[in-house]
């Protein structure tokens, strides 16, 4: 079975061409089409409903461009919107979710670090997954501020650095081996991380992982691209489209809208 329509993804911004890049990279023939939300970015400060009710509307708006699956690029909407969203839409959705159990299998110290958004700290989704490992000690830190730094195109700047630094010192000084990166945001932010962790301490995303499950979810239920037509790979975003372009590269397509 085989089917040419795009992969859908949304996100608050930016940060979900992380999860982008991993399926193109896993299958560079299908055709995607993703949706940067920058500017209601970032969710991770919203409210439960007006997460859900973007995530709604991102999901209305990929259909109405005939995908065939959505990749909620998230965290925060995964963790307060992706129940919701999978009651009202018959089209498959993948979510993405703080990478906790490999961390949790590997990790030596049986201390582990979490940096995420508020969203996706506070929600039942993400408390319901720590339950799982009642053994390990998870070390919870918010990260006020990161989004907005990346979406404005600072990731190196002395104030990343530095608030970077104030968010992992603690972690170091509890002695976690493991950093978990809960939003789809942060993978950008790792070689600034590995200037302040010491090298035992492992950083795990979900990248990887999301593409895997949505290769997975196309074969079994959708089908893949034929690879007779080209795939295209569209972006839209409805902020400044020169910041989305530089993540993404000049070699793809970059368009302003309104959504």
């Amino acid at each position: 079975m085989h089917n040419n329509q795009p992969i859908g993804l949304f996100d608050s911004g930016i940060g979900g061409t992380s999860i982008w890049k991993a399926i193109h990279q896993l299958m560079p023939n299908e055709a995607t089409l993703f949706l940067a939300d920058s500017l209601n970015a970032p969710y991770g400060i919203k409210s439960k409903d007006e997460i859900i009710a973007l995530s709604c509307k991102n999901t209305e708006y990929l259909l109405n461009l005939n995908c065939k699956i959505i990749v909620v690029a998230c965290n925060t909407a995964t963790t307060n919107a992706i129940k919701e969203l999978r009651s009202k839409y018959e089209v498959p959705f993948i979510g993405i979710e703080p990478a906790i159990k490999p961390a949790a299998l590997h990790s030596q110290t049986q201390k582990i670090g979490i940096l995420a958004t508020k969203g996706t700290i506070n929600s039942t989704l993400f408390h319901n997954s720590l339950q799982q490992y009642q053994n390990v000690t998870f070390v919870e830190q918010i990260g006020h501020g990161l989004v907005e730094l990346i979406e404005n195109g600072q990731i190196n700047s002395p104030e990343m650095f530095d608030l970077l630094n104030s968010y992992l010192q603690p972690m170091i000084a509890s002695d976690i081996d493991y950093l978990v990166l809960g939003c789809s945001h942060y993978p950008y932010l790792i070689p600034q991380i590995k200037k302040i962790l010491p090298p035992h301490i492992t950083i795990i995303d979900s990248g990887e992982a999301v593409a895997r499950q949505t290769q997975k979810v196309l074969q079994e239920t959708c089908g893949l691209h034929d690879l007779t037509t080209p795939a295209e790979q569209i972006f839209y975003t409805n902020s400044q489209s020169e910041v989305l372009q530089s993540f993404v590269g000049p070699n793809y397509s970059v368009f302003p809208k309104k959504f």
